[in-house]
């Protein structure tokens, strides 16, 4: 029977544990996604989804020219589109795995928004989500080789919040944009 959106209550009261009823146990599936999709929704849902994608995030950034960097020279994305208006100017950048795609048709965009005149305040500062009241967490990069990646960031002067060392989770690292930013890096073939 397909599951309508209605249902998702459904799907999540499995999972919580008896012991506590507010506690979530964490669910490992070992099974490709599409022998998964009548538990998200159905056929219907996925004929009516399909050319669906998550196309760009959006952050906000004080100074274009320390983000552009950033994002260009220390993270490799590549400036596919600039929009230009009177009071802001916006900036799109990704990873170049199909060039010849149009910024609708892609996924993973990173846009970057820029307010003219924040970067002339030397008191103007982002809330970057990590802090109190949180809200936005990270972006997340998957890298080949995260020592090597994170040797490259260590040499380039990047801030990490977290390295590969600190903490529990040592398969994992935080680095941070010039506003801020989280961003995990994790390796391609360990994703968490």
């Amino acid at each position: 029977m397909p599951r309508t959106a209605g249902s998702y209550r459904s799907l999540v009261a499995p999972l919580r544990s008896p012991a506590t009823p507010t506690s979530r146990r964490h669910l490992t599936i070992a099974a490709p996604l599409r022998t998964l999709q009548p538990l998200v929704g159905g056929p219907a849902h996925a004929r009516e989804t399909a050319s669906y994608r998550l196309n760009h995030t959006m952050i906000r950034v004080k100074d274009p020219k320390k983000s552009l960097d950033f994002y260009e020279n220390v993270l490799g994305m590549d400036l596919i589109d600039q929009h230009k208006a009177d009071d802001f100017t916006l900036y799109f950048l990704a990873y170049q795995h199909n060039p010849k795609e149009q910024r609708g048709e892609r996924e993973a965009i990173l846009e970057l928004t820029h307010n003219h005149g924040t970067e002339n305040d030397p008191n103007f500062a982002y809330h970057n989500g990590n802090k109190e009241p949180q809200g936005f967490g990270h972006l997340a990069i998957a890298v080949d080789d995260i020592q090597a990646a994170c040797e490259r960031f260590e040499k380039l002067g990047v801030k990490f919040q977290k390295r590969l060392t600190d903490g529990k989770m040592k398969s994992i690292a935080f680095i941070l944009d010039p506003d801020n930013y989280w961003i995990e890096v994790i390796q391609t073939t360990r994703p968490q």
